[in-house]
């Protein structure tokens, strides 16, 4: 912020809406390691990312960010499916991924 303006796009995902996630998702709202956790805020940043590519198509920079978290969500969510059937089931319903 050079010029002192504020960079609106940087603040998506605020500790508010972390502690959110948390309080859903984890055991308690400072619950931030766990895979349901995870799962949901990779989920959330690939969705604000999916509509950042839909206006600005030749942002490579971001594609690969968006392709390296698609990645990184379905390892946890293989993870889960081994551990936790059930939680793997009800977090595809709450966070609407289709698998």
């Amino acid at each position: 912020m050079v010029s002192g303006k504020t960079n609106t796009h940087t603040m998506y995902l605020t500790s508010e809406i972390k502690k959110g996630f948390a309080k859903k998702h984890g055991k308690s709202e400072k619950d931030s390691g766990s895979s349901e956790v995870q799962i949901a805020l990779f989920t959330h940043r690939i969705n604000h990312l999916t509509g950042h590519l839909q206006r600005l198509k030749k942002d490579v920079a971001t594609q690969r960010a968006l392709l390296n978290l698609v990645a990184k969500r379905k390892h946890l969510l293989d993870y889960m499916k081994q551990t936790n059937l059930d939680k793997y089931r009800s977090l595809l319903k709450a966070l609407d991924i289709r698998k």
